[in-house]
């Protein structure tokens, strides 16, 4: 790869947990806030920040219990995600509206805040996040017997022999990654354990089944309070949306909810965008954040 950009790590206290947080750049540039995915950490999108040609300070959470943050004891709750936005966004910018990126789960996480405190967010990037299918109350009572049975026994991540043993996992789940994004990314996601062993470094406990059923109308009314612009940046393959069940229907009204929208669809790329084509990610987070400053048309 070519040469990246220095970063550095810092740990900063949020709600009684200690959170891992990745800087690039420096403290008085424009600021952006990074969320990752399920099962990522913010370093991960060091491909991104390689490829930004301004000049921004970039801050990049691991959320609780992935990443090098500290492991939540009672589990995990989506709405801890948004209180630890909220905390956070308070440390770095206490004062000043933020530009958020997320990808997936972070993505979500940004458009739902976006809505809940629309007068701290002055733009939104989702990549390749466009909430959940609505479920059914009737899966209620399985959802929750599932969930207590995890209870009593999660099993652990599987172990590798090396770093570059998990390396090569990454790249037979993801083809578009070269042999150096995914040496990178084995370092960022995994650690070291007992014997030489190498392993996820997330809490195991985000295996367990959620037993809240996702409200995608509750979704929808957080998004249309949200101000902001928005931007999806989506791949045209869309075999994700369709393995979760989120329809064409769902994905005109949730696009139908912000006041001001557009979408960017790429080709020849999976759901990890950041990963697979982060110099055209990095490209139209510039040109719409900036046009967001400037509140010009993008």
């Amino acid at each position: 790869m070519a040469a990246m950009k220095t970063a550095r790590f810092l740990t900063l206290p949020v709600r009684g947990l200690r959170m891992h947080c990745t800087h690039w750049g420096r403290d008085d540039a424009p600021l952006l806030i990074m969320l990752h995915g399920w099962g990522d950490a913010g370093a991960s999108f060091q491909f991104v920040v390689d490829a930004l040609a301004q000049d921004w300070h970039v801050a990049a959470p691991d959320w609780r219990g992935f990443g090098r943050s500290d492991w939540a004891p009672d589990g995990y709750w989506f709405p801890d995600y948004l209180a630890d936005l909220d905390a956070l966004l308070s440390a770095l910018s206490p004062e000043t509206a933020v530009h958020l990126v997320g990808h997936s789960m972070g993505g979500n996480i940004a458009c739902l805040y976006a809505g809940i405190r629309p007068r701290r967010v002055a733009s939104v990037v989702a990549i390749d996040a466009f909430g959940l299918a609505d479920r059914p109350a009737d899966e209620a009572p399985g959802r929750y017997e599932k969930w207590l049975n995890g209870l009593a026994a999660t099993p652990p991540w599987r172990q590798y022999d090396s770093f570059e043993a998990l390396a090569e996992r990454l790249r037979r789940r993801n083809p578009r990654l070269d042999a150096a994004k995914a040496a990178f990314l084995a370092r960022v996601l995994g650690r070291s354990c007992d014997e030489g062993k190498v392993t996820l470094s997330a809490d195991p406990a985000h295996q367990r089944v959620n037993p809240v059923l996702y409200r995608r109308a509750e979704a929808e009314a957080c998004w249309r309070r949200a101000r902001a612009p928005v931007m999806w940046i989506e791949p045209e393959d869309e075999s994700l949306r369709q393995e979760l069940g989120v329809d064409a229907a769902q994905i005109a009204t949730a696009k139908a909810c912000f006041s001001d929208f557009r979408e960017h669809l790429i080709p020849n790329a999976g759901h990890n965008l950041h990963h697979d084509v982060p110099e055209q990610v990095a490209e139209l987070i510039e040109r719409f954040v900036l046009a967001a400053q400037n509140r010009s048309p993008v």
